[in-house]
């Protein structure tokens, strides 16, 4: 089911009446609603992987308590740990990768002169949000074993907290530090909680379907025929794609939090204007902060994260991007995402400016940008638009020419809208786009802060008939995030 879809718009409201006028007496009447409307929600797009998620919750559960239960004994919880870890990571290596290390090696083998049968390759269905659940589940382990949160006695809580609809297919990834409490306590009906969840879904929608799904179909052009276009259709296309996937991504997140909220639940923020990043470590500071935060807390810190010598920092550096990347997708072009990642950030981090805006937003003392903020902006978002060019493109060697072709071919010939419509509407709407996110740069939490009431329902309005404008029954609105 998604979010932008018919079925979620009667979905959630029957949901949102039972939990708060109906079974509201009792959290674990709650809870247990929340567990079967999550069930239902993953269940109608293959109820077969719902066993996957029931796995990993079950023996994330178990061994939480062992390891809670040999606390003396420090070599049966590394035992347990690795269970959970082995566990969660062969599902992980099994469902989405199994096929790219198999080609790999049959690749490997022909280099060598060696022909082999590309017969090892399955037809194997990549179960949607799998990359996420199983962090969840993973981190719960992780957090019990390092003495940060305390294992859950309470089945049906846990199961909650690894299923939990809003967030269950594409994030943010939670931490039981911040999410299982909540599950597991009381919750009250708060209005103002509740509007601004709606408020935040009615942006998310406005993202996805109207930035995201508006652009989609020139990305997806540009991109299929990159090889027929001059160097300014494919800049063009790729620094489109990179406001689609942010629309897509982001969009998918605000509705995320909304929902929760609608439940009494507060997620974490996923995105925090990202766009309007200075350099490339304050875009990670602002791009998909559960994963990078993730990584930061179970990979980098643990293998000594800027503590130990520059030398073993830039390592770590290394380390904590390629695999960022290699969670993206089973495909060497992620992978070259994120190295390219890795040598834009390790410059930042060895002049000591990784750290330097982790407080502060541009413009903060005023409200437009300095000149020296702009060309920063400007700078990163060039970098991180250029980077995507591997994370769009199907293979490497879409990638490399479709970098070749920018970089040969400087014919300028106006782009024409694969449907006929004109160009200069899309501009105008991404250029309204961005004014206005800078302008509530400040707070991602409320994206229609004004003082007055007639300018707020100006906004809203504006907002609900750009998104009943964009509707397409006919197109595939799937978020981009679902196939990681």
């Amino acid at each position: 089911m998604l979010f932008n879809s018919l079925d979620f718009a009667i979905f959630l409201p029957v949901v949102f009446v039972l939990y708060w006028f109906v079974l509201n007496k009792k959290v674990k009447t709650q809870n247990l609603l929340i567990l079967v409307a999550s069930y239902f929600f993953y269940g109608l797009w293959d109820w077969r992987f719902l066993f996957l998620i029931l796995a990993s919750t079950v023996v994330d559960y178990l061994v939480g308590i062992q390891i809670h239960n040999n606390e003396n004994n420090k070599g049966v919880q590394k035992i347990w740990l690795w269970c959970s870890v082995i566990f969660n990571i062969s599902l992980l290596g099994f469902f989405k990768y199994y096929n790219f290390f198999a080609d790999s090696f049959v690749d490997l083998f022909q280099l060598f002169g060696y022909t082999v049968k590309s017969t090892w390759t399955l037809n194997i269905i990549l179960p949607v949000g799998i990359s996420f659940y199983t962090f969840q589940t993973m981190s719960y382990s992780l957090d019990i074993y390092y003495k940060r949160v305390e294992p859950s006695r309470d089945f049906l809580s846990f199961a909650t907290f690894v299923a939990f609809f809003p967030q269950l297919v594409a994030g943010p990834i939670e931490r039981a530090s911040n999410l299982l409490h909540q599950i597991t306590n009381k919750r009250k009906f708060d209005y103002t909680q509740s509007v601004s969840g709606l408020k935040l879904i009615l942006w998310g929608l406005f993202k996805k379907m109207v930035i995201a799904d508006g652009i989609a179909p020139i990305v997806d052009d540009i991109f299929l025929n990159y090889s027929t276009y001059p160097a300014s259709t494919l800049i063009l296309g790729v620094t489109l794609f990179s406001f689609q996937v942010y629309g897509d991504f982001s969009g998918y997140s605000d509705i995320a939090i909304g929902t929760a909220k609608l439940f009494g639940v507060e997620l974490m923020s996923n995105f925090k204007f990202p766009n309007f990043s200075r350099n490339v470590a304050e875009y990670w500071q602002r791009w998909h902060v559960s994963l990078s935060t993730w990584f930061r807390h179970y990979v980098y810190i643990p293998l000594g994260g800027s503590r130990v010598s520059k030398l073993k920092s830039v390592r770590n550096i290394c380390v904590i991007f390629l695999v960022s990347g290699f969670w993206h997708g089973a495909n060497w072009t992620f992978i070259f995402w994120g190295g390219f990642h890795a040598l834009a950030y390790i410059p930042v981090f060895l002049m000591g400016r990784n750290t330097i805006y982790k407080d502060n937003v541009v413009g903060e003392n005023s409200f437009f940008p300095s000149f020296v903020e702009l060309g920063q902006l400007v700078l990163t978002f060039g970098i991180v638009t250029f980077s995507r060019i591997f994370f769009r493109s199907e293979s490497l060697t879409d990638s490399f020419h479709f970098i070749s072709r920018i970089f040969t071919n400087f014919e300028y010939v106006a782009y024409e809208h694969p449907s006929g419509y004109r160009m200069v509407d899309y501009f105008v709407l991404l250029a309204v786009f961005v004014l206005y996110e800078y302008r509530i740069r400040r707070d991602e939490r409320n994206p229609f802060k004004f003082k007055s009431k007639v300018v707020r329902f100006i906004a809203y309005t504006v907002v609900i008939f750009a998104i009943l404008l964009f509707y397409d029954s006919g197109f595939d609105r799937s978020f981009i995030y679902f196939q990681f």
